[in-house]
């Protein structure tokens, strides 16, 4: 690989991954590095996959500004990248006559920031809209521009269509240093050598902080993680159509109950303060929180029937509660971003063209990609066919006719896309997030041999050494009727 590039994105979530895409639109070369083994491990995977309206920040800030925009962003970019992404809009509501007059400044607030359709139901119309909700219920705002959207399914087809227009990424790659030179960030020092640049961006999350200091700015600026649990429930147990928040406090949304894109209901997050960045463990704690805040807005559910538990941190800042994207003073060649914790999802296709803005304000001058493709073609979704479609594909390839995962329908053709697509899956969690096998009632337990078998023939390795999620998370040791010999 070369060492040279006009840009050095450090992170590759949903910011890192867009921004990625937004530069490959020019004739530039963009390296992301990544200390991960995939892309968007971190919060950008592991959060309330909700693009919110936009009435809950603060009018005239940049969270304001960004959620808006950013929101309008993916109704155009998620077809363009066959996302999965479904158009639902929200309802904030109010459970009780106290709680109805917080829906008027949610709606003020909603008007301030230019957020469209957005109007207070009243009690009658948000029974008919939602069945299950808890008949205590006053009011409700209603924002029909609010989706849901497949969290890591967006990272990983913005940063396929960034591959495919010419980016570099490479993974397991842990940023250490940046190399200075009179006071300009010439390059970046990493845990696989050193990589020269024009321009560095700071896009590394719950990690932006510590890369800030590395250059010398914002030394005031910590990463203070918020850590939140979920629930998921079997589709075949409970289902909704709608996105259901509370009426929120100071601490923020608070839990909300929503349908997602592959047709299950989640519930979550509660908001814990961690010292660990790293901590996406879930406690018991966490999990009768969420449950009992869930109940407040659909009183019948009912967690046994719930399939996974899972925990997201969010990279809050201490003492900033807004967005910040600058080009700082103190030090040439760095794009920061800090501080990107809710609504940064949606507003992630707003920051990446505010970077632009930014970069051209600067003095970069940018030509135009004629070779530039903004649609992305995905793989086959073997579940999402019609049986005449099914069949034509086994037709021309048998792989897709031999089923690994039962629950979610998941063929041994889609597997092999995984491994050999653009951003290749090396890990089973890797093939889980592209294909969603694994994720139905039984969580792999009838795929995991069939899946360490392809990973292991596919990446021409033992299968002791097939990984769950990166080094240190090995599934197995040997076959099971192995003898040991000592």
């Amino acid at each position: 690989m070369q060492n040279k590039f006009d840009f050095i994105i450090i992170g590759s979530g949903i910011v890192g991954s867009l921004l990625a895409r937004e530069l490959s639109r020019y004739e530039v070369s963009v390296l992301v590095v990544e200390k991960e083994i995939d892309v968007g491990m971190c919060p950008s995977s592991a959060n309330s996959a909700i693009i919110h309206a936009g009435y809950d920040p603060k009018p005239g800030t940049l969270k304001a500004r960004m959620n808006a925009e950013g929101n309008k962003l993916w109704h155009e970019i998620a077809p363009e990248l066959c996302i999965q992404f479904k158009e639902t809009g929200s309802y904030v509501a109010a459970i009780g006559p106290e709680e109805l007059p917080d829906l008027n400044r949610l709606y003020e607030q909603g008007i301030k920031n230019s957020i469209p359709g957005i109007n207070i139901i009243n009690r009658d119309e948000m029974l008919n809209r939602e069945p299950l909700i808890n008949p205590a219920v006053s009011g409700a705002l209603w924002a029909p521009s609010a989706a849901v959207i497949d969290p890591f399914g967006a990272v990983l087809a913005a940063a396929e269509n960034a591959v495919v227009n010419g980016v570099k990424y490479i993974f397991e790659t842990k940023f250490l240093d940046f190399i200075l030179e009179n006071n300009a960030i010439i390059g970046v020092k990493t845990g696989k050598g050193d990589f020269y640049c024009d321009w560095a961006i700071n896009s590394a999350g719950l990690y932006s902080d510590e890369v800030a200091h590395k250059a010398g700015v914002r030394k005031d600026f910590e990463i203070m993680p918020r850590k939140g649990s979920y629930m998921v429930f079997d589709a075949a147990k409970f289902s909704i159509n709608n996105v259901l928040f509370q009426v929120p406090t100071e601490k923020g949304k608070g839990v909300l109950v929503s349908t997602t894109t592959h047709g299950n209901v989640m519930i979550g997050p509660d908001s814990q303060a961690s010292e660990n960045k790293d901590d996406s463990a879930t406690t018991r704690e966490g999990l009768q929180m969420i449950e009992l805040a869930a109940k407040k807005l659909i009183p019948s559910i009912d967690v046994k029937n719930s399939i996974v538990m899972y925990s997201g941190v969010r990279a809050a800042g201490n003492g900033n509660k807004d967005f910040i994207i600058e080009i700082p003073k103190e030090v040439k060649g760095l794009v920061n971003l800090l501080g990107i914790d809710s609504p940064g999802f949606v507003s992630a296709p707003a920051i990446a063209k505010r970077v632009m803005e930014l970069l051209k304000e600067a003095g970069v001058k940018f030509i135009d990609k004629k070779t530039f493709s903004p649609v992305r073609k995905p793989s086959p979704h073997f579940h999402l066919m019609s049986y005449k479609e099914k069949a034509e594909l086994v037709k021309k390839n048998p792989a897709y006719g031999r089923i690994v995962c039962r629950c979610e329908e998941v063929t041994e053709g889609e597997i092999l896309d995984a491994i050999h697509s653009p951003i290749p899956a090396r890990t089973y969690d890797s093939i889980k997030r592209r294909t969603w096998l694994g994720t139905g009632r039984c969580q792999g337990a009838f795929d995991y041999p069939r899946v360490i078998q392809i990973l292991a023939k596919e990446l021409g390795i033992s299968e002791p050494e097939v990984t769950k999620k990166g080094r240190g998370s090995e599934l197995v040791f040997r076959k099971t009727k192995e003898v040991i010999h000592e």
